[in-house]
């Protein structure tokens, strides 16, 4: 498993928890959005913390919801994980779907807490809203 996910690694782009802050830090809130940050964990891990204005689209149901939350193949889609790797293989997914601007967060939730960023709490889970 550790050779594929190094593997995957040489493919899909990754942004550190410092670019990832910064990007946010120059969106205005959520009006018109020029990054779309997904927390691809479980739902009890979003609903303990998550990366304030991230919407939960967890791995399960990230293929099948994907073009919903980002219709564009070529928007800025940042996915990040516990720990960067379910993001890391949720990336390259996408990529495979034809997204061509998707990044996992380097060493997920866990980097952004220890570099000191904000977390928010529980807010809206997108896979919850779909009805099929």
């Amino acid at each position: 498993f550790s050779e594929y996910v190094d593997k995957v690694r040489t493919t899909v782009p990754e942004k550190t928890t410092a670019e990832l802050h910064d990007l946010l830090a120059h969106v205005p809130h959520r009006v018109a959005p020029q990054i779309t940050l997904i927390d691809v964990r479980e739902t009890y891990e979003w609903n303990e913390e998550h990366i304030p204005g991230a919407i939960y689209l967890g791995r399960g149901c990230l293929e099948r919801d994907i073009e919903a939350v980002v219709p564009e193949l070529d928007d800025l889609v940042v996915l990040y994980c516990a720990g960067g790797v379910r993001s890391l293989l949720a990336a390259e997914s996408l990529r495979r779907m034809g997204y061509t601007n998707v990044y996992s967060l380097k060493g997920g939730m866990g980097a952004w807490i220890r570099s000191g960023y904000e977390v928010a709490e529980n807010t809206t889970n997108y896979c919850d809203r779909v009805d099929y």
